[in-house]
């Protein structure tokens, strides 16, 4: 499916070129049809053969009408720059070249129109070579020109001829499931209720399909589908498309909303942007300008601020960010167009290339102009390096979303990303910027040096606290510390693999003093209390870090030989017997009652076993 648009001067017979190939007027409004000016964009289609139909968007040639002209040339395949041959190049049809060229329309046919009106072959030669050089001087020397006569059918045929070979060069539209139909028409039908047309991209449409309408977060059904006035169960991307939604009013829906799937397009009122001045205006752009920007079908005052320069001359480039009065549904990788409000004037255009900033950048930073180059010329594993940036990893999805990668594209990315060590898998559906990754495993070891001159005696930092201090996600930081060999997890503890608890000669001594006052009563302990008197609290804690004691509760530790012994008897009993108490545990071991339930109420708490009355049975990690 593709489509193709019609350019020219108001008087250079464009409606009636697209009648004679077509056999359709596109100019749908009366006052159009009786003038024979094309006010609003008239639509209309041609069977080429093989099953293949395009779709023509006639576009206003009056320069009062050049904002309906910027709704319907967006998302077209190719364009007819119609020039009439008793006129020749006319201003508008600098401007309408001029915007094809900024929308980086690229598959131009120039028809030269009315032949029949020309009797001096001299004359047509010399219009045909004004035509020549407004092509090479636009360094589109090599587009095709078919001269042709709507009224006698003169060279029609090669027109079709030349626009078949045209269409069948291009490769076929992408479908990443992500339908996206910028909206340029929207009327009733009674009895069925609100109807939209647009051109279709990114991916299908079918009938049923859940939708939402952008900016304004609306969302309806499918109810029926229509292409090139055919009744269709689902619509291809390439295709102009009529969708009747149910669920939304008709007067709730405007010229320039974006129809997609729901949570796929999101509104915004920054973008930032590559920007080409054209090189014919009289003022240079200045920044903070205010603009009007066209993309897509829809439209925006905004203000555009320059990031490299104050002033841009014109022919000049630079980048922008584009801050927009209404919230708008643009996507990365969408052209737009820039004119002066008042006096109207087009200035320039170019391609957003981060359609979510989500912060005001600032001006004159070499960094943010090198990651702005980046995302604009980058190779596909670079600028899916870029997406794959942030807080959290991305899912594959996400990023075919976001960059509007086929299938294929992005398979080809990931493989390009992952060699060469851009991107890191963090499972088989997420992926993560590996300068993202080295951020946080940096603030990691930041923290982790930090603790360590701070608590030399602790085997690490808590691993709750090391994730609270970074503000993550538990299984991120667990993913980081797995993918790292200089970090250890070790019994809760999150430490660096250089570090280890060292004692002094006097702690050596008081540590020998707290094993030997447990292990003369292994099973009736002197309480930490006593233990803390003994060598101070750091030392205490810092021997439970390293398991030589094992506390139990508040007030008891047990040697990690003796708390090994004991829970291993428990285990025993249970198997065998079915349950124990706290008699029996006392019992065994010459202990006292208390000692034995601080025992069965520790394990309790770790699933070993599991209180019954005054019985302990099996439990769930027993």
């Amino acid at each position: 499916m593709r489509v193709i648009g019609t350019a020219g001067h108001v008087d250079h017979g464009k409606s009636t070129l697209v009648e004679a190939l077509s056999g359709i007027n596109p100019d749908r409004l009366a006052e159009e049809q009786s003038r024979q000016m094309t006010i609003d964009l008239g639509f209309a289609w041609l069977d080429l053969g093989a099953g293949e139909t395009i779709g023509i968007v006639d576009v206003p040639g009056h320069r009062d009408f050049i904002s309906n002209m910027l709704a319907g040339v967006g998302g077209i395949d190719a364009a007819l720059l119609v020039i009439a041959a008793d006129e020749g190049i006319m201003p508008q049809t600098r401007e309408h070249l001029a915007i094809l060229q900024l929308l980086d329309i690229q598959n131009i046919i120039v028809v030269l129109s009315k032949i029949d009106l020309i009797d001096d072959p001299e004359w047509i030669e010399l219009v045909t070579m004004e035509v020549e050089d407004l092509l090479v001087e636009s360094q589109l020397g090599s587009c095709p020109l078919v001269a042709v006569s709507a009224q006698t059918g003169a060279g029609l045929d090669e027109l079709v001829e030349t626009l078949r070979h045209m269409l069948g060069r291009l490769p076929q539209r992408v479908n990443y499931n992500q339908p996206r139909l910028p909206i340029d028409r929207v009327f009733v039908v009674s009895g069925f209720g609100a109807v939209v047309t647009g051109t279709l991209s990114g991916g299908a449409l079918t009938i049923g399909d859940s939708i939402e309408l952008q900016p304004s977060g609306m969302s309806g059904r499918i109810r029926g589908l229509q292409s090139y006035q055919r009744k269709v169960e689902s619509a291809a991307p390439g295709s102009r498309v009529a969708v009747n939604i149910t669920g939304v009013n008709s007067g709730e829906i405007q010229r320039g909303d974006v129809l997609t799937y729901p949570g796929q397009l999101h509104p915004t009122l920054l973008a930032d942007a590559h920007f080409t001045q054209l090189g014919n205006i009289d003022r240079p752009l200045a920044h903070n300008a205010e603009v009007k920007i066209f993309c897509g079908a829809c439209e925006s005052i905004a203000n555009a601020r320059l990031l490299d320069a104050d002033k841009l001359a014109p022919g000049g480039c630079g980048w922008l960010q584009i801050r927009l009065r209404d919230p708008l549904p643009i996507s990365r990788g969408e052209r737009f167009i820039l004119r002066y409000p008042s006096p109207a004037e087009t200035i320039g255009g170019g391609v957003i290339v981060n359609a979510h900033p989500g912060r005001r950048l600032k001006r004159f930073q070499p960094e943010i102009i090198q990651e702005l180059e980046l995302r604009l010329s980058g190779t596909a594993g670079e600028r899916l390096a870029l997406a794959a940036k942030g807080d959290a990893p991305q899912r594959r999805s996400e990023l075919q979303k976001r960059l509007g990668f086929s299938e294929g594209e992005l398979s080809a990315a990931l493989d390009e990303a992952l060699s060469g060590g851009l991107v890191r898998q963090i499972d088989p559906q997420r992926y993560w910027a590996a300068e993202s990754w080295q951020q946080l495993y940096q603030g990691i070891v930041t923290e982790l040096s930090g603790y360590h001159q701070a608590n030399p005696l602790r085997l690490g930092m808590p691993r709750p606290e090391l994730q609270s201090r970074l503000k993550t996600k538990l299984s991120l930081l667990d993913t980081i510390i797995e993918g790292e060999d200089r970090l250890i997890l070790e019994s809760g503890f999150v430490r660096l693999g250089e570090h280890t608890i060292r004692f002094s000669a006097e702690q050596q001594a008081k540590v020998m003093k707290i094993m030997h006052a447990l292990e003369a009563e292994p099973y009736s302990p002197p309480g930490i209390a006593e233990l803390n008197r003994i060598a101070g609290e750091e030392l205490v804690r810092a021997l439970s870090d390293l398991r030589r004691i094992v506390l139990v509760n508040d007030d008891i530790a047990f040697a990690a030989v003796t708390y090994d012994l004991l829970v291993a008897e428990i285990r025993r009993h249970i198997s065998e017997a079915g349950e124990i108490d706290a008699k029996t545990l006392r019992d065994k071991f010459g202990s006292s009652r208390k000692y034995a339930i601080a025992m069965l109420e520790h394990l309790d708490s770790l699933g070993i076993t599991q209180r019954v009355g005054d019985l302990r049975k099996r439990g769930r990690n027993l």
